[in-house]
């Protein structure tokens, strides 16, 4: 079993630990996601077609970057790959990691979405 099997797709108690429970800033930090990642995504998807591997190295590290911030270590590693698939110029390996980004942030964006909710049931009982 691959290490990113075993993690979650996000650590809530790691992440709200980094915010120091600080709900608006996870908040605020979620809408940037939101914002931002699809038009890293555009660019990779981009990238990949035209096997630009410069922006391929340079969007997964930013990438990485993004999903690290939010403890989401399996997106994380995805941006990872995909970031020394980028540096190596390895172009048969650029789709499939592109797959698995795609997996993993999607799974991302939902539980960030049901953490969000939960943070909001929480506000609303105090």
């Amino acid at each position: 079993m691959a290490p990113e099997d075993m993690q979650v797709v996000l650590d809530v108690p790691d992440l709200l630990a980094r915010l120091e429970n600080d709900r608006e800033l996870l908040v605020e930090l979620s809408e940037i996601l939101k914002t931002e990642y699809p038009t890293h995504l555009r660019s990779l998807e981009q990238a990949v077609s035209g096997e630009d591997m410069k922006t391929v190295e340079r969007t997964g590290h930013a990438l990485k970057g993004m999903f690290a911030a939010l403890s989401a270590a399996r997106a994380a590693s995805a941006a990872s790959q995909l970031e020394q698939i980028g540096r190596k110029g390895d172009k048969l390996a650029l789709r499939n990691a592109l797959t698995i980004l795609e997996s993993e942030a999607a799974a991302l964006l939902i539980e960030l979405d049901r953490c969000l909710e939960a943070a909001k049931n929480e506000d609303s009982h105090r």
